[in-house]
């Protein structure tokens, strides 16, 4: 079965994004590559905005999912936060990964409040996420700060060791939590 027009559009828009930035790729480069016309491109999206968007809230869910997979798949919060930044780390590996989408994002397009909003989202739900790992609002929130600072140090060095490092802080800082629970 042959994928939506809308979903072709938006696999070939996301892939440029995420590799070359938003404002460095243009809607007729999107309709070159995606082999559309022009009238067919903004009959599914109105403007380059909306396919930002777009672009995002598939992000959003997918992200979400992965994390929701690790909530499901494991036991305890200290074996879910090791998968957590494993996979980070497996996905800072590659090299065309550039970071967080949403940061960048942000970076490009920091006035659009709908972009901003959105992104906004995002990291709230991580940050929820992660909240409801640990249980704890304060411990929860240093790790969303981990993980965000992972993503940022990975963007400014193109190296994958911070999502590494960021495990090891966020483990250190789990147990210590813990002990004094204990």
């Amino acid at each position: 079965m042959k994928a939506p027009v809308s979903d072709k559009i938006l696999a070939v828009a996301s892939g440029l994004f995420f590799r070359e930035g938003i404002r460095t790729v243009g809607i007729d480069r999107i309709i070159q590559e995606a082999d559309i016309a022009k009238a067919t491109f903004y009959r599914h999206f109105p403007s380059k905005e909306d396919l930002v968007l777009a672009y995002l809230n598939d992000r959003h869910a997918r992200v979400m999912e992965g994390l929701e997979e690790v909530l499901a798949a494991c036991p305890d919060a200290r074996r879910r936060i090791e998968v957590i930044f494993a996979r980070l780390h497996e996905k800072a590996e590659n090299p065309e990964f550039r970071g967080c989408a949403f940061a960048l994002a942000v970076a490009e397009h920091g006035s659009s409040d709908r972009i901003v909003g959105l992104a906004r989202m995002h990291k709230q739900a991580v940050a929820d996420l992660l909240r409801r790992i640990v249980g704890d609002p304060a411990i929860g929130g240093h790790l969303a700060l981990l993980y965000d600072g992972a993503l940022a140090r990975r963007a400014v060095t193109g190296n994958a060791q911070p999502m590494l490092d960021a495990r090891n802080s966020a483990l250190f800082l789990l147990d210590a939590a813990q002990a004094q629970v204990i």
